[in-house]
């Protein structure tokens, strides 16, 4: 049976179970056991090559409780899993130095079984045990197409879809930034590790050429995930593209650190990262930036502080919707900043579609260098494949389509000299940009003003006003709270201003 024959199989049966309700408890409930099976075909890897001790007691291990097809299942199983299994991987503790354990035991904390049937439990047990085969040196390039396709299944489960980056985009993304050996990247909202599995490919592609440098590569690999799930899904992701001990996937909000604590240590040298956008953090995340950019929308948070933990000289592509360029208040004070910090060499607009079914907002990649500021951006409007009007499940973005830009693209080392105005390609002075108030939504000069009769596209046009009409009615409540909170602070004050 095939790996994903396998998978539809373990599916199946979940569907079964009263426990599991929709697409995004399937899949948690599917990760956590292949972390498991996954981890143990490591360690026998492991163990073929030294002095191996696992992390993991004995009788915890899969091959000691999963993977006899006979073994313990029923109540017996279930209890096992809910009060011996769970409990004792969320409290694991380190033997000495050993990262291994930190790793497991952050991958569990959130974890659950949502399975309530033993039986059921069982069943999918067995499946994964005589259907994945880690080791087998032909399976492990499936495996990797098997879970790049849970990962595309997200996309329909609910709000999960955020933790996806359509692949052709991360790819596009990372060589453009081309990060190498030694360059330390972060992810700082890394969902499910797609930017940072692409840059472990390119790094490998490119540069690594011994043992020495392939330890290297391990260690210059950093991201931050705050949700548990897609936690889950970007370590395992990071040991199937051979991180050993991924314990730089951290589990946690990046933005909950007063951006002032951020050291010069800390600081890296590339940072690529589709940070979620359209939402609002919780109250008081916002007093951990400066009082001139406080916002509680994720994306411009996560902008302020992409710019503060670059290096001088460091790379970033970040994915923003189309409201970040037009944006103003807050987001035109940001943009200032990035302006002034860094050089916004370049902004890829990307059409309607490329993150659909989550979103249909338009969105574009910003391309940035820290330590000059901005000059002349480039703008380049991604075109359609011919003959397509939108993207959709059937028929996704490809690679092959962003050829047309790397093409274009030129080197920053020479300021991008051979880059060339074209129909879809146009440059705008940062001086203009000043006069514009910071506003980035620069229209296309080659192209006139055109007027879509298609219903998809009318009906996109007008969700995309809606979003940009709750964004400024948003911006205009931030505006009026912080206008009216001096007057609210005077009123409070007045009535005990003669007590002594």
């Amino acid at each position: 049976m095939s790996i994903s024959s396998t998978i539809k199989s373990i599916q199946d049966i979940m569907r079964k179970d009263v426990g599991v309700d929709g697409d995004a408890q399937r899949i948690g409930q599917l990760v956590w056991m292949l972390f498991l099976k996954i981890y143990d075909d490591k360690e026998q890897e492991w163990e073929l090559f030294g002095d191996y001790s696992s992390p993991i007691p004995e009788h915890l291990r899969w091959r000691n409780w999963a993977a006899n097809a006979e073994g313990i299942t029923g109540d017996e199983l279930k209890q096992f899993i809910d009060n011996e299994l769970f409990p004792a991987l969320q409290n694991l503790q380190p033997k000495g130095d050993d990262q291994r354990a930190f790793v497991i035991k952050s991958v569990f904390e959130d974890a659950y079984n949502y399975m309530k049937s033993g039986q059921l439990l069982r069943q999918m047990i067995n499946k994964i045990q005589e259907g994945i085969d880690f080791n087998k040196a032909q399976e492990r390039h499936l495996f990797g197409d098997m879970y790049e396709q849970i990962l595309r299944d997200l996309q329909n489960a609910g709000n999960a879809g955020e933790f996806y980056t359509p692949r052709p985009v991360t790819e596009f993304m990372v060589r453009m930034v081309n990060p190498t050996l030694s360059d330390k990247v972060l992810d700082p909202a890394c969902g499910t590790g797609g930017f940072l599995t692409c840059t472990i490919e390119h790094k490998r592609k490119h540069y690594v050429k011994t043992p020495s440098d392939e330890q290297v590569l391990q260690n210059s690999i950093f991201g931050v995930e705050k949700k548990p799930l897609p936690h889950l899904l970007a370590t395992t992701n990071m040991i199937l593209h051979g991180i050993e001990v991924p314990f730089q996937i951290s589990h946690d909000n990046t933005l909950a650190r007063p951006l002032i604590s951020w050291g010069p240590k800390e600081r890296v040298d590339c940072i690529i990262t589709n940070p979620p956008f359209g939402g609002m953090e919780e109250d008081g995340i916002e007093t951990n930036f400066p009082q001139a950019l406080r916002t509680r929308e994720t994306a411009d948070l996560f902008m302020t502080l992409i710019v503060h933990l670059l290096k001088d000289g460091g790379r970033a592509a970040v994915v923003l919707p189309d409201g970040f360029l037009f944006g103003e208040g807050m987001k035109s004070r940001l943009k200032e900043k990035l302006l002034e910090e860094c050089n916004l060499h370049t902004i890829v607009r990307l059409p309607n579609g490329v993150f659909n079914p989550y979103t249909g907002i338009k969105t574009n990649l910003l391309f940035f260098t820290k330590g000059t500021p901005t000059k002349d951006i480039w703008f380049y409007e991604h075109q359609y494949p011919e003959g397509v009007k939108n993207y959709s499940k059937t028929r996704p973005m490809r690679i092959e389509e962003f050829a047309v830009e790397e093409a274009w693209w030129g080197s920053e080392a020479d300021g991008f000299a051979t880059r060339e105005e074209n129909q879809f390609a146009w440059k705008v002075s940062a001086d203009e940009i000043k006069a514009r108030n910071y506003n980035l939504d620069c229209k296309n000069p080659h192209i006139g003003e055109q007027i879509s009769h298609d219903p998809e596209e009318l009906l996109a046009s007008y969700a995309q006003q809606q979003q940009e009409i709750q964004q400024l009615r948003d911006q205009l409540k931030s505006i009026l709270a912080e206008a009216l909170a001096p007057i609210h602070a005077k009123g409070e004050k007045s009535p005990t201003s003669g007590r002594g």
